[in-house]
């Protein structure tokens, strides 16, 4: 008896299913009372399931179109996700169950479609095109990642078009506002006072580097890998009128000449640095400060210290090469090449809730979004934050912020005796 599409696929799930399952020959499994549904809209998003079992499989046919998720937006499948993380693991099914398996599917199945043009290639063939992290290729992956389009931008973050971790001061707090209290207690912590020179590396559209010139009168300079990025942000600056005091550079910031700033402020940049080489990383940014500079570091930590490979979906579709590693592993790089680190925060739920607020900028502009970028793109970006955000939310990835200060050779660090940034 030849199997159903829907019977095929549930043999890859030994554990069951967690939600309903329909697939394109009107065949169904799992529960009935289940509030979101499973639907194998093709051919081709069948193949996909089959060929990579597991959460590359399921990244491509989702991108695609080819499995869609029943009972929630495109641009937000948060819930859904919620019960499908729960219990949903595809494997390969029992070698004594193949052969029926594949009589109802068909070889043919078993041969991949070829990955949709969002995905990058994996790590390993990556290799072959040059060294991890060398300057060609980190300019690559930041512009797989961050040239999309600015005006997608835009609508997904939000007039701040602040791409990291907002801090909401209390539940009231809206997304702007919490973005603007972020690039303040950057700020704060960093001592800023009028007068000041600031370098801002992985400096995005240039949030921080125009809160700091509006609001300090510090002189900045923003790098960043996005021409896009740099181009938008210049732009910003003069509507600003801020051109005498900040501007951003499309630039690697191992190339940055200047020295002798009074801080430097790294909000995101750190997932993109790769672990091994955060020693040069952080003894390169004690080059550019004066004795008590301080430095504040900002990024995605796991909350272990243990090396883990990025997922494929994220490595192939986010962020290429991108690595994360626990906080006490920041710390120890710090202090190893002489930063002594004066503060540190976990703000991982301030994360969650970022996320959520994007992927209800996203759902409310989806249209546009997807006249913009393409609906495969906007479905990469609906499925990557919100299950960045429920890995936030379940403890699997945190967001540290860690200060730290080139300490004077007379010991002088230039702090007061108690912490005065909140």
């Amino acid at each position: 008896m030849t199997m159903t599409v829907a019977d095929a696929v549930a043999a890859f799930a030994p554990s069951g299913l967690p939600v309903r399952l329909t697939a394109y020959d009107g065949s169904s499994a799992g529960p009935m009372e289940s509030d979101y549904t499973l639907h194998v809209a093709s051919q081709e998003g069948l193949a996909y399931l089959v060929s990579a079992p597991g959460e590359l499989g399921i990244a491509r046919a989702y991108v695609t179109g080819g499995l869609v998720i029943e009972g929630v937006h495109p641009g937000d499948p948060h819930a859904a996700l919620v019960h499908i993380q729960n219990g949903l693991r595809l494997v390969l099914p029992p070698p004594a169950r193949l052969p029926e398996i594949l009589r109802s599917i068909g070889l043919a199945r078993l041969r991949p479609p070829a990955p949709p043009p969002q995905e990058r290639p994996p790590r390993w063939r990556r290799n072959l095109d040059g060294l991890t992290h060398s300057l060609r290729r980190d300019a690559g992956a930041i512009e797989h990642h961050y040239d999309v389009s600015n005006d997608f931008y835009r609508r997904v973050l939000g007039p701040s078009m602040t791409y990291t971790c907002a801090v909401f001061a209390d539940e009231s707090s809206t997304l702007e506002e919490a973005q603007a209290y972020k690039y303040d207690l950057v700020a704060r912590k960093l001592g800023l006072r009028s007068g000041m020179r600031l370098l801002d590396v992985g400096c995005g559209w240039g949030g921080m580097v125009r809160h700091a010139a509006r609001e300090y009168g510090v002189r900045v300079i923003g790098v960043t890998l996005s021409r896009q990025q740099a181009t938008w942000a210049q732009e910003a600056i003069k509507d600003q009128r801020l051109d005498h005091l900040a501007e951003v550079r499309h630039l690697d910031y191992r190339h940055v000449a200047e020295t002798d700033f009074d801080a430097v402020s790294s909000i995101g940049l750190t997932e993109h640095i790769g672990v091994k080489n955060y020693a040069s990383y952080f003894t390169h940014l004690m080059t550019k400060v004066r004795p008590e500079g301080r430095l504040l570091n900002h990024c995605i930590t796991r909350p272990h210290n243990r090396f883990e490979a990025t997922g494929p979906f994220i490595d192939r579709y986010v962020f290429p090469d991108g690595e994360l590693i626990g906080s006490g592993r920041i710390i120890t790089e710090m202090q190893d090449v002489g930063w002594e680190v004066m503060h540190e925060e976990n703000l991982r739920l301030h994360y969650a809730r970022t996320l959520a607020g994007w992927n209800a900028n996203l759902v409310e502009h989806w249209d546009d979004c997807v006249a913009e970028v393409g609906e495969n793109t906007a479905r990469v970006w609906g499925l990557y934050m919100a299950g960045s955000r429920l890995s936030f939310e379940r403890n699997e990835i945190q967001l540290h912020q860690v200060l730290g200060v080139r300490t004077g050779p007379d010991g002088h660090d230039g702090f007061a005796w108690r912490p005065d940034w909140e």
